[in-house]
């Protein structure tokens, strides 16, 4: 069998080493894509899946959805009323505090509600005292809480957040900050006094809306004097606060980017006053929803990932959607260990 020469045109040559190059290039994509495979997103991956995967510094626990207020712009609604037992919540702690948790806050629904108040105080002493966490907090509407909780598990406890959108009761009432003609201020000045009797830093968390974007809440808020007063932007969640699935119907309540700037500007010299835009709060946070999954919300809802009872942190923290820059960039690292604020109680 007689071979022939071949002879290429410098054109055919020039295909053919840009056709080998492509395919070079295809096979070592195809390898990088394949290690790639499940790894957290912005995470640097290797052959051997070892990568630097998201540390749950501070975790947000929403054990409960159930509420006995009625606020319109609530983004955590009462979808279910599932509460895990009791010890499996302390094994999912756990966890968290072996994959670096630092933090945890415990938040609803309203948090008191269940078991009225004896889970959740059960939960922080374990976290304190079992975990030795350097911060446990709790946010809560205030309504449900009895002195004698502080008694028996306010040593456990850092820092207590309650949820108060105005310092005017009708404006509460039209907002649903409120059960029946119970008075919401009331409460909050209580407990304050509390958190002061019992060694716990107080902490005010408002929701600026079309009702309340108006109001000069700054003498009030200095009279009292929190840690921190957190200024929310009315946030929209599809499924939860909007859309055809969502137990409330808030778009009345949202405000334009300039009208919460506006209201920034007017309490600039509140100094405890720390800011949430839209932008700030969608992604910033790591939430745990009452089934320990973690809430993806970059896409303007919640998509849960699989249990970390199930799959482990590790694993369950890379569908958190979880952006840690922003994290920082709002302030979310802070002294939040009531050892460390050298308060004058």
């Amino acid at each position: 069998m007689q071979l022939s020469s071949v002879v290429w045109s410098p054109k055919q040559l020039l295909q053919l080493c840009i056709s080998t190059l492509h395919g070079i290039l295809a096979s070592v994509f195809l390898k990088v894509r394949k290690w790639t495979v499940g790894a957290c997103k912005g995470t640097i991956t290797s052959p051997s899946n070892v990568h630097n995967a998201t540390t749950p510094t501070s975790v947000n626990y929403h054990f409960t959805r159930k509420c006995n207020y009625k606020c319109g712009f609530c983004f955590h609604t009462a979808k279910t009323s599932f509460v895990l037992p009791l010890e499996e919540a302390k094994r999912g702690l756990k966890l968290l505090k072996e994959a670096g948790m630092e933090k945890i806050n415990f938040s609803g629904g309203e948090p008191f509600l269940h078991d009225k108040g004896e889970f959740l105080g059960k939960l922080v002493q374990f976290c304190k005292q079992d975990l030795q966490l350097p911060s446990v907090s709790i946010v809560s509407n205030g309504s449900m809480i009895k002195e004698k909780w502080f008694q028996k598990y306010g040593d456990y406890l850092d820092i207590l957040a309650i949820s108060c959108d105005s310092f005017d009761e009708a404006t509460n009432q039209l907002i649903g900050r409120a059960q029946g003609r119970k008075s919401h201020l009331d409460n909050l000045y209580r407990i304050c006094d509390w958190c002061k009797q019992y060694k716990v830093a107080f902490k005010i968390n408002s929701v600026i809306n079309t009702f309340n974007v108006d109001e000069d809440m700054g003498e009030n808020i200095t009279r009292i004097g929190p840690v921190r007063w957190k200024v929310f932007q009315c946030l929209l969640i599809d499924g939860e606060n909007a859309g055809e699935t969502a137990l409330r119907e808030a778009e009345r309540f949202v405000i334009s980017d300039q009208q919460f700037q506006e209201f920034l500007e007017r309490h600039s010299s509140v100094s405890c006053l720390v800011p949430e835009s839209n932008e700030k709060m969608r992604n910033s946070y790591l939430i745990l929803d009452e089934y320990m999954r973690f809430l993806d919300c970059r896409d303007g809802r919640k998509d849960p990932s699989k249990s970390i009872l199930d799959v482990g942190v590790k694993e369950a923290i890379c569908f958190s959607g979880f952006d840690e820059k922003m994290f920082l960039k709002r302030g979310g690292k802070y002294v939040w260990s009531k050892a460390d604020m050298k308060l004058e109680w």
